[in-house]
């Protein structure tokens, strides 16, 4: 029998590409962040909060490479960046993952605590 899953197990699929763009710490935030208009590097860091300028300059160089993000000069020092046609489809699927991230997130957390609270208590015995 043939595995379900298909050929994202390949490691040459494109699928494995997206899942590994997609899984970068910073990049579906740095998507959202532009999903809703175009942004400057700083008012992107400043949304963002946590990530470093160097940080934030690898993921949406990374993202450029890939055609997901593009950096418009408006003027010198004035730069731009943007989503791609390409970059945009993906907004639908960052809202579904954020939409589930609010519904679930609290449960998450809740896990966490009670296996650090049992780790706690194994380590005290």
């Amino acid at each position: 029998m043939q595995n379900a899953a298909g050929p994202a197990f390949l490691a040459d699929c494109p699928t494995r590409l997206a899942v590994e763009i997609l899984s970068d710490k910073w990049a579906v935030l740095v998507l959202f962040g532009l999903s809703q208009q175009p942004r400057r590097h700083g008012e992107l860091g400043s949304l963002i909060g946590g990530v470093s300028r160097k940080v934030l300059t690898q993921t949406l160089r990374r993202l450029q490479e890939y055609g997901l993000v593009d950096r418009h000069i408006e003027a010198p020092r004035q730069i731009e960046y943007r989503l791609t046609d390409l970059g945009r489809t993906l907004i639908e699927p960052i809202e579904v993952l954020t939409a589930w991230a609010r519904d679930h997130g609290g449960a998450i957390v809740d896990f966490q605590e009670a296996a650090e609270a049992a780790a706690r208590s194994t380590a005290a015995r």
